[in-house]
């Protein structure tokens, strides 16, 4: 195994779950770029699906939430391809550092796992919001799904800045 085999390896599955939200980033813009009155019309048929019963009629308030769900679903395709560069950035830094297996394997997991769902929750909501008459219902609705992944990636990224801390600023008898 070459050095910079040895440096990453332990880094694999994050590195390759970030790759993964940059490619959903990528996926998610080609949706839009080839269907995007399709997945309006998918949302605003799903609010008035539930019209009479969830919006009481009420088409600006349906309207309302399937413009707002509409950003989410940009919101998601945003994040998808910003935060897994950003890990995928985070996750090379990391392989580089002189830090054990064990604090490389654990941190690319947090990484990398935070980096593809995050984005998977906003195009959840997106999706759900229409149905259940409210963007905060459908966030509220997925709760499960962001907070540990937002989790995730405040402390991989956290402690990947302790490393660096430590690495970087550790006194050096070599030098």
């Amino acid at each position: 195994m070459d050095f910079f085999e040895r440096m990453l390896y332990p880094c694999r599955w994050g590195l390759t779950l970030s790759v993964l939200a940059i490619f959903l980033g990528f996926l998610i813009g080609g949706l839009f770029g080839a269907n995007e009155d399709a997945l309006k019309n998918h949302l605003k048929t799903e609010g008035q699906a539930v019209l009479s019963t969830v919006y009481q009629n009420d088409e600006a308030a349906m309207n309302k939430t399937v413009a707002k769900s509409w950003s989410y679903l940009k919101r998601a395709h945003l994040h998808a391809g910003a935060i897994g560069a950003a890990a995928l950035a985070l996750l090379l830094l990391l392989g580089a550092l002189p830090v054990s297996y064990i604090s490389k394997l654990f941190n690319s997991w947090l990484i990398g796992l935070g980096a593809l769902i995050y984005p998977i929750f906003w195009l959840l909501a997106g999706l759900k919001a229409p149905g259940l008459g409210s963007t905060h219902a459908a966030k509220e609705s997925l709760n499960w799904l962001a907070i540990p992944s937002a989790g995730a990636l405040l402390i991989g990224t956290f402690l990947i800045f302790l490393l660096c801390l430590k690495v970087c600023f550790q006194p050096k008898s070599r030098y």
